[in-house]
C-alpha cells in the first residue's frame, strides 16, 4: 500500500500554543480508548501501554483514565471494540490497526460520534485526526544498509531472502519500499515473502520453503522486517545445519533479539524510541479531547489513502547492532544488563564490555 508521506512543517511559530476548535473544551477529567493489535510482540504490553498510561497521567493531572483493549490480531474483534468505546462515550481514541482498511468504517462511525482518532504506529484509512509513528521508510532504509554493512565484499557472491511483514499494515509497504531502495541493484533476491500476520512460526515455515528452493549454501543474508520474524528465520536457518549463520535484520529491539545480537546470531535490529512516539500519541489524544487543535504538538502531515495532510509527529530510528546495545537501550532504560546479560549470555556480554 502505497502511503505518501509529507514533510511540511507547521504553519505556525514553533512557540504557539494550541488553540480551542469549536467544540465544547474539556478540563482533565477526559477519557482516552486506547486499542492495540496484538500481544505477541513485546513492544505494545510491555512499552506502548504503560507509556501511553503515564503521559496521559501527567497530562491531566492524574485524572485521565485510558481505557485499553487488544485485539490479538484480530480485525472483526479491532472494530468491535472500537464501536464498544463509541458506545462509552470516550473523549477520544488512540488506535493502532490490525488491518488499516478495514477498520475505515469503525473510524468514521467515531468520527461522526465526534469522537477523534489518533492513528498510533500504522496509518488508519478513514477520516482519523492525527497520526505518529516512526520514519517507517526510514526503518527499511536503516535495515537495508545493515545488511549490506553486515555482507561488505560478499554482498554478490549469493543470494538473499526478504521476509516482510503483512499486507495488511501498511508500516510493512513503508519497510519493504524503503528496504529494497537500499538493497536493490547491490544484492541478489532469491525469495521474497509477505508474511502473514507477522507471526514467527509463518516466517519460519517460508524460511524453510526459501532453504529448500534456494540451498542453505547460497543464502548470504536475510532481511527480516522485525525481531519476532527474525527469531523464526534463525530458527529454520539452524535446523538447516548452517555452520555460520548469515546475517539476518530485525526490528523493534526485542529483549530476546537484543540477546541473539549478543550471542551473534542476529546481526541487528532496529531500535525505536518508544516513548517519543508514546508520548506524541498521549499528547494528540488529549489536546483533541480537550477541543484543542494540534499545531503545537504535529509539526509534520501524511497522506493516507482517505484522508490527505493528517497532522503527524514522525520519530526517528536507531540501528542496533552489538557496538550499541549500551548506548540504546541499556542507556534508555528499556532494559537493564541483567536483563540481556542472563546466564546463557554472560561469556558474550563480557566479550562486548556489557556489564
Amino acid at each position: 500500500m502505497a502511503v505518501s508521506l509529507a514533510a511540511c512543517g507547521s504553519a505556525k511559530e514553533s512557540g504557539d500554543k494550541a488553540r480551542k476548535t469549536d467544540g465544547a473544551a474539556k478540563g482533565d477529567e477526559i477519557k482516552v480508548g486506547l486499542l492495540l493489535p496484538e500481544n505477541q510482540t513485546a513492544r505494545y504490553e510491555k512499552f506502548d501501554m504503560p507509556l501511553i498510561k503515564k503521559k496521559i497521567s501527567e497530562l491531566t493531572d492524574g485524572k485521565g483514565e485510558v481505557v485499553y483493549v487488544n485485539a490479538k490480531q484480530d480485525a472483526t474483534l479491532q472494530t468491535q471494540q472500537v464501536e464498544t468505546m463509541i458506545t462509552n462515550k470516550v473523549d477520544a481514541l488512540i488506535l493502532d490497526a490490525v488491518d488499516s482498511k478495514a477498520i475505515a468504517s469503525a473510524v468514521k462511525k467515531a468520527k461522526d460520534a465526534g469522537i477523534p482518532v489518533v492513528a498510533f504506529d500504522r496509518l488508519a484509512e478513514g477520516p482519523i485526526d492525527g497520526y505518529t509513528s516512526f520514519d517507517n521508510e526510514e526503518v527499511g532504509r536503516v535495515q537495508g544498509e545493515a545488511l549490506l554493512t553486515a555482507l561488505g565484499e560478499k554482498a554478490g557472491d549469493g543470494q538473499i531472502v526478504m521476509m516482510n511483514g503483512s499486507i495488511t499494515d501498511p508500516n510493512a509497504a513503508l519497510y519493504k519500499r524503503g528496504s529494497h531502495s537500499v538493497l536493490d541493484g547491490k544484492v541478489k533476491i532469491g525469495k521474497e515473502y509477505d508474511t502473514k500476520e507477522w507471526k514467527p512460526e509463518n516466517a519460519n515455515a517460508n524460511m524453510e520453503a526459501a532453504i529448500a528452493a534456494l540451498g542453505k549454501d547460497e543464502i548470504i543474508g536475510v532481511y527480516s522486517a522485525n525481531d519476532g520474524m527474525a527469531g523464526g528465520v534463525i530458527t529454520a536457518l539452524k535446523a538447516a545445519g548452517l555452520g555460520k549463520l548469515p546475517p539476518v535484520t530485525g526490528q523493534d529491539a526485542e529483549l530476546a533479539a537484543v540477546q541473539r545480537i549478543v550471542a551473534g546470531e542476529q546481526y541487528a535490529s532496529v531500535y525505536k524510541p518508544y516513548s517519543g512516539e508514546a508520548d506524541a500519541a498521549a499528547e494528540m489524544a488529549v489536546a483533541l479531547a480537550r477541543g484543542e487543535k494540534l499545531a503545537s504538538v504535529a509539526e509534520d502531515t501524511v497522506d493516507s489513502p482517505t484522508t490527505k495532510g493528517v497532522p503527524a509527529v514522525l520519530v526517528p530510528v536507531v540501528s542496533l547492532t552489538k557496538d550499541n546495545i549500551a548506548d540504546t537501550v541499556v542507556k534508555d532504560g528499556i532494559y537493564t544488563v541483567q536483563e540481556i546479560c542472563t546466564a546463557k549470555y554472560r561469556a558474550a556480554c563480557d566479550k562486548l564490555g556489557l556489564k
